[in-house]
């Protein structure tokens, strides 16, 4: 590479105006910093080729990890050629300008061999090309390259060139380093803002329910919104689903906190002691009323009234009930005093209170009264993200009641537990892992100490059950896969683990058809 020769300075002034103008307008799109980065740069080498005749203009930047250059901006250069076409690091004429930091200057670039001419492909031009490249560099740190094509020509000072673009190359460098910065500064505030976001969530997240998954965050949500109002809640949900914890979590949460929580199981109460079991009753208001009772109503003064099941209610306790959401006023059963009830009512249903409407079952009236602010929670098969978290907890809690040093629930238990569809919901969780619990005699959860209705061959992962060769068979398969899971897919380490020969475990594990490779974790 060659430095280009000097012309007379009247032939180098007459230049100057041009450059002038093309830096003026230059530094004008780079002050306006409007639009994205690479159509302003795509301006930029708009402008040199059409004020200064620099064509092919190309903007080449170091990846982030600096690894590799990317073709940012090339003037005459389709976008699919662009992004296809990668440099090293150090490859070419322009990564040796951005490792050194120094311009280079190739007067005529067929008789360079060091140019690799990637892009243009400029030698099949029947004219001599010069090519110059200067470095985009904040202080001593080159973050890209700025290189252009000029028609050779004796007359011309490549020397002003490499002066001219260096300038530009200075502007870009602040612009491109800028727009780094900005880039930089609003991911790490997307990632705060996620992780407040996250933390928003686990703080509005009530004490007394497990789970993480987005359903569930839903739910915390609404708890939240709702939770400081007086706003009548309606929770629907399959039985099971923990419908009397949300009613917990919005009391406890709102400024009734410190008054009562009643819960009323209606479904419970037959419809002749609804009435007396909600409202109250005087004394010999009917042939067992002996004396005056308080209703849970009256119980509920100043906190909140939980109407578990309220699909149960027969229609005339609806109309009743429903003066109540209205007018807030009750009066007990054989009285003609009317009480003031200062309550919050929350209610829940497991039942298709839409089709209860459709059937006279259920009245519409009182339906758009409870229906204020709905609550869905969903059934865990739909939120299998939160089963092992649920799973875990329930093994600590019995663990502790029990007093058994239980450490962990097994792979194939852990298998049958994800492929069951739980039509019990967290309730059936719960009892099937007090009675794993309960069962476990080594400090672990096995698929056999699960129910049977778990105990599927699909589900768990083994040969089925029947037989007491079976059974065995099952117990077996189970206890070489955990030890085969400790030791990495090692069968040698399992073998020992095991206290048996290397021979005897391998001779098992092709009998029960396990494959030791599934079980090494990758690095």
């Amino acid at each position: 590479m060659a430095n280009s020769t000097n012309v007379t300075p009247s032939t180098a002034t007459s230049r100057h105006p041009n450059e002038l103008d093309a830096l003026y307008r230059i530094s004008g799109m780079l002050a306006i910093g409007a639009g994205q980065q690479r159509s302003t740069l795509a301006e930029i080498l708009d402008v040199l080729d059409s004020e200064l005749g620099m064509r092919r203009g190309t903007i080449m930047l170091l990846s982030p990890d600096e690894q590799e250059l990317r073709i940012e901006v090339a003037h005459d250069l389709a976008d699919g050629r662009r992004r296809n076409i990668r440099y090293a690091a150090g490859e070419g004429i322009t990564g040796q300008v951005i490792r050194t930091g120094r311009p280079a200057v190739v007067p005529k670039i067929s008789q360079e061999p060091a140019f690799l001419d990637h892009l243009h492909e400029r030698r099949k031009s029947s004219e001599e090309i010069s090519y110059i490249c200067v470095p985009i560099a904040v202080g001593n740190e080159a973050i890209g390259a700025l290189s252009i094509d000029r028609v050779f020509d004796e007359a011309v000072s490549l020397d002003e060139d490499v002066r001219v673009l260096s300038i530009i190359a200075s502007m870009i460098a602040n612009d491109v380093k800028a727009r780094q910065a900005l880039a930089t500064e609003r991911e790490a505030l997307e990632e705060e803002n996620l992780r407040l976001r996250h933390q928003l969530a686990d703080t509005f997240r009530p004490e007394n329910i497990i789970g993480n998954s987005k359903t569930m965050r839903e739910v915390y949500r609404a708890i939240h919104q709702v939770a400081p109002t007086d706003t009548t809640v309606l929770i629907r949900g399959e039985s099971g689903t923990g419908k009397e914890l949300v009613a917990h979590a919005i009391h406890y949460s709102s400024p009734r906190a410190n008054g009562p929580f009643v819960k009323v199981n209606c479904a419970a109460l037959s419809e002749s002691l609804m009435e007396s079991e909600l409202f109250g009753h005087e004394k010999g208001a009917f042939t067992s009323a002996i004396e005056t009772r308080r209703g849970r109503i009256e119980e509920a003064e100043g906190g909140t009234l939980f109407l578990d099941e309220i699909g149960e209610f027969s229609l005339p306790t609806q109309v009743k009930l429903l003066g109540v959401l209205q007018d807030r006023q009750y009066e007990r059963v054989g009285s003609s005093k009317t009480f003031k009830a200062n309550v919050r009512i929350i209610t829940a249903t497991n039942r298709d209170l839409e089709k209860a409407l459709t059937d006279k079952e259920f009245r519409q009236d009182l339906y758009y009264r409870i229906n204020v602010f709905p609550i869905l929670l969903p059934p865990l098969r739909d939120r299998k993200d939160d089963l092992l978290l649920l799973a875990d907890c329930f093994v600590e809690r019995y663990r502790q009641r029990m007093s058994k040093d239980v450490r962990r629930i097994s792979t194939p238990a852990i298998n049958m537990m994800v492929a069951y569809h739980w039509p019990g919901n967290v309730r059936e969780l719960e009892n099937c892992i007090e009675r794993a619990v309960l069962l476990s005699t080594d400090g672990v959860i096995h698929g056999h100490h699960l129910p049977p209705t778990l105990q599927t061959s699909d589900a768990s992962d083994t040969i089925g059950e029947g037989t007491l060769a079976d059974r065995v068979a099952m117990v077996e398969r189970e206890i070489i896969v955990d030890a085969l899971k400790r030791a990495n897919g090692n069968t040698a380490a399992a073998s020992r683990d095991l206290q048996t020969t290397g021979r005897i475990l391998r001779y098992r594990i092709q009998q029960l058809g396990i494959d030791p490779k599934g079980f090494a974790r990758t690095r």
